[in-house]
């Protein structure tokens, strides 16, 4: 099952923010979701940068900013549009490195023209002059940094907002510079840890796709036979296609219309190991899933909220997992850095770790031998007879994860920029005495033991042993135009400019070099990302070269549905009378498994009877779903009571007085009991919900359902109960943060 919240990760790192000189935060609110990071950023602004935060509710980082732009939510591609078209019409974007690194820019601009300041203003509810002063900041400022998280990612169109932002940096000149970039917050220490290591269910790890190629070269790395693995699924068809979704699952339970996705299969058993799933959109239809399959597992230090949500009497199976404490191993950061974690102490009463339980359960259903055995042989090639975890385990990892650059990530450095962690600069992330010529972390790329990690990527000023590279060159020499995709730049001491990305088949062309016999059989038939070997990336190393290619980045996808980002109105929207001139997709079917409703489902007048824009997002006393959070106690204390922040002129319109007892209704026709917050962080024509809180399902208190001694000291209604139906195009990223609702007084 994928997770499918907040694709991406940072060009750049934290520290870094320091050298900006303008920092543009839209769809993110650091200061509660992103401590830490708010604590740089707070640096940078010291520094002299100046900090512009765009979101539909004033939020603790927008009280920390030098200025605050409401925005509607849902606009985000417009207003970015708005934005480039006024820095074309006075030339302030950087045209010499357009030319020499980016394709596709004129599309972009032609669509800008439709987005002149009042259509944009119009549209995202900023006043003219603040798109145009905004513009203007940000294209003078050199240079300019750029942050999003899961305000951006959690629409139907999430997919064109990440990438209308990179387009505004590359417009700018602003990737792979110090200061710039595009820096997308992760909002636990490991969320960037689980993309990379395939936790999704459209990508093995490494974001290496599911065809056979794939397969067969973890395979290899796994040392399991291909033939043995496909026989481990229902067909081929089924080994290559893309799983369920966090946000689509319970399709699979209860519509019998999307079996046929699923080899006419209905979803019969759901194992959650550390994943608060009720944060996820509707959540009557997670409860009505749960209810109905056969099996459900917990694999939690907590108790799970929506084990306490579902009304099943059997087969319900809470098992308790060991905490981060109790573990040890590699956690990857928000840049792209992995750190070695240290066991604390020992997993305390039934607690068990997670590759345990793992290897217990692969044990029952018959292929722990196979599950274990690239561990067996890493310790049988250094002479040991069993392995050591987590040791093993990050070495196979390294091996195998070729795509991203992983394998200079040895356990044994990672655990020295553990021990030696004060020997690193923060703001640059460079070492020094024994760390010298090492950054920390390790950021990928980090293409060999002999690498220092990648602290910004595309950087082509810097030698490529320095961490300097291009864009990745991915989409083949030509654009079907037939524009090269090959850069005209080159990095400092290489061999040669633009160039794929190397092969077995082209390295010696491409290089002018020569194989020896040897190193063409160890090569043979693989590329940088593929193989057991280092050859070629050792080779392209010694060339002075990026192993994955120097090319253009392209803001014409030419084979998605929108090839260029287009702003389309939310499935449910405030503005009825812009869902014509910019509709929705049409409807998708097998979209991760599951038939989903676009244009059907706009087709409604929704507004009439929900005339309120619904926000949802985080509180800095509780983390996720606050299932760890609200059981303590000064936490509990801080946020102890579920509410809906609505503007005091709206309040009194519905007769609502400040922690009334009200109702909020989302459009599936559910809702739930809160306090009324007056407040004007929102606009009169919206309301904030907060996603933390849970053991309240419609009025209904859940208290007395949790086991003895797990009762937390907070309980509330959960947000997620009246999120409407809504997902991303690509990702199947469910739309929480547009939405409509109504509000009534209890």
């Amino acid at each position: 099952m994928a997770n499918t919240f907040g694709y991406g990760g940072m060009t750049n790192h934290l520290g870094d923010m320091q050298f900006s000189k303008f920092i543009l935060v839209i769809g993110a609110n650091p200061a509660v979701n992103h401590p830490v990071s708010m604590v740089h950023i707070l640096r940078a602004k010291e520094s002299g940068a100046k900090i512009v935060c765009v979101d539909p509710h004033f939020s603790k980082t927008a009280a920390k900013a030098d200025e605050y732009v409401r925005i509607r939510s849902g606009t985000d591609v417009a207003f970015v549009y708005g934005m480039i078209n006024y820095i074309v019409e006075q030339k302030l974007y950087d045209e010499k490195y357009l030319k020499e690194r980016v394709y596709g820019y004129e599309e972009i601009f032609k669509e800008a023209k439709k987005y002149p300041l009042n259509v944009t203003s119009d549209i995202t509810g900023i006043p003219a002059e603040t798109i145009k002063s905004v513009a203007t900041q940000m294209a003078k400022a050199k240079p300019a940094s750029l942050i999003w998280n899961q305000g951006l990612t959690q629409h139907t169109v999430g997919t064109s907002n990440t990438r209308i932002m990179p387009i505004l940096q590359l417009i700018l000149g602003n990737i792979g510079k110090n200061g710039g970039g595009v820096n997308i917050l992760r909002g636990h220490d490991n969320v960037q840890g689980a993309s990379d290591m395939g936790n999704l269910s459209d990508t093995l790890p490494g974001y290496y796709g599911l065809g056979e190629g794939p397969w067969k070269h973890f395979c290899k790395h796994w040392y399991v036979d291909y033939e043995w693995m496909k026989g481990r699924f229902k067909s081929k068809e089924m080994m290559e296609k893309t799983g369920y979704a966090l946000s689509t699952w319970r399709f699979g339970v209860l519509d019998e219309e999307n079996f046929g996705n699923n080899a006419n299969t209905p979803l019969k058993a759901l194992v959650v190991i550390g994943n608060g799933i009720s944060t996820t959109s509707l959540l009557d239809k997670t409860k009505a899933a749960l209810d109905k399959l056969d099996l459900v597992v917990f694999i939690d230090p907590y108790v799970n909220d929506v084990a306490v949500i579902t009304e099943r009497k059997d087969n319900l199976f809470l098992l308790p997992a060991a905490s981060q404490m109790e573990t040890s191993g590699s956690v990857a950061a928000t840049n792209r850095a992995y750190q070695w974690r240290y066991q604390v102490m020992k997993p305390m009463f039934e607690c068990r770790e997670d590759h345990e339980i793992l290897f217990d359960l692969a044990e029952r259903l018959g292929f722990k031998e196979e599950f274990q055995r690239s561990l067996y042989e890493i310790a049988k090639k250094e002479g040991r007879k069993e392995f050591i975890w987590p040791d093993d385990a990050t070495t196979e990892m390294a091996q195998s994860i070729r795509s991203i650059a992983l394998q200079g990530m040895s356990a044994k450095r990672l655990k020295e920029h553990c021990d030696n962690w004060h020997m690193f600069d923060k703001v640059t992330l460079g070492g020094y005495g024994p760390m010298k010529n090492q950054y920390y972390g390790l950021p990928w790329p980090c293409w060999s033991d002999k690498h220092p990690g990648t602290p910004v990527m595309y950087n082509d000023s810097i030698p490529v042993m320095q961490g300097g590279m291009g864009f990745r060159v991915n989409w083949g020499e030509k654009a079907p135009d037939g524009t090269s995709m090959l850069s005209s730049r080159k990095l400092p001491n290489a061999k040669i400019g633009g160039h794929l990305a190397i092969t077995a088949d082209n390295i010696e062309s491409v290089l002018g070099i020569k194989l020896s016999a040897k190193e063409k059989e160890a090569v043979k038939g693989t590329t940088f990302a593929t193989g057991t070997t280092n050859i070629l990336v050792e080779k392209a190393l010694e060339a002075g070269i990026c192993p994955y290619g120097n090319g253009k980045a392209r803001m014409v996808v030419w084979n998605w549905y929108d090839k260029i980002p287009l702003h389309r109105e939310p499935l449910h929207s405030i503005r009825q009378d812009l869902v014509s001139k910019y509709p929705t997709f049409p409807d998708k079917k097998d979209l991760f498994r599951a038939n989903v409703r676009f244009e059907s489902e706009q087709k409604k007048d929704w507004k009439k009877d929900y005339p309120l824009n619904m926000l949802t997002g985080r509180l800095v006393a509780h983390m996720g779903t606050g299932t760890e959070t609200r059981s303590a106690k000064y936490l509990a204390e801080i946020a102890h009571t579920m509410f809906v922040e609505i503007h005091p002129n709206t309040a009194f319109n519905l007769g609502i007085k400040d922690k009334d007892d009200v109702w909020v209704y989302g459009v599936g026709g559910t809702r739930i009991l809160v306090k009324a917050k007056l407040s004007y962080r929102v606009d009169e024509n919206s309301v904030f919900l907060p996603q933390n809180f849970s053991g309240v399902y419609s009025g209904e208190s859940l208290l007395d359902r949790y086991p003895d001694g797990t009762k937390p000291y907070a309980i509330g209604e959960a947000a997620s109960l009246v999120v409407g139906y809504g997902y991303d195009y690509n990702t199947a990223c469910p739309e929480t943060k547009s939405g409509l609702c109504r509000v009534e007084k209890a």
